[in-house]
C-alpha cells in the first residue's frame, strides 16, 4: 500500500477513534463527565447515614410490632385454651 494513501487514512483514523472516546459512555452505564455527559457527584455521605439509620430503627420498629403481634396471639391462645378447659 503507498504510504501517501495510508499514513493520512491512519492518522483520520487515530482522530475519529479519539473523538469517539471523549462521548462514548464510561465504565458501567456512567456518562462522561462535562462538557460531554455530567459532572462526576460523589456520594453524599452523610445523606447515606441518615438513610442506613432510617432503615435500621424501622427494621427495628417492625420486628418490635411483629413480636408484640405474636405475644398477643399467644396470649390470646393461652387463654382461650384456659377458658375452654375447665
Amino acid at each position: 500500500m503507498n504510504a501517501k494513501i495510508f499514513y493520512p487514512a491512519a492518522a483520520l483514523i487515530a482522530l475519529l477513534l479519539i473523538g469517539l472516546s471523549f462521548v462514548w459512555p464510561q465504565g458501567q452505564g456512567a456518562r462522561s463527565p462535562a462538557p460531554f455527559g455530567h459532572a462526576v457527584e460523589k456520594p453524599d455521605y452523610f445523606r447515606m447515614v441518615k438513610e442506613r439509620d432510617a432503615r435500621q430503627k424501622k427494621k427495628a420498629e417492625d420486628e418490635a410490632r411483629r413480636q408484640a403481634e405474636a405475644d398477643d396471639a399467644s396470649a390470646a391462645a393461652a387463654e382461650a385454651s384456659a377458658s375452654a378447659a375447665p
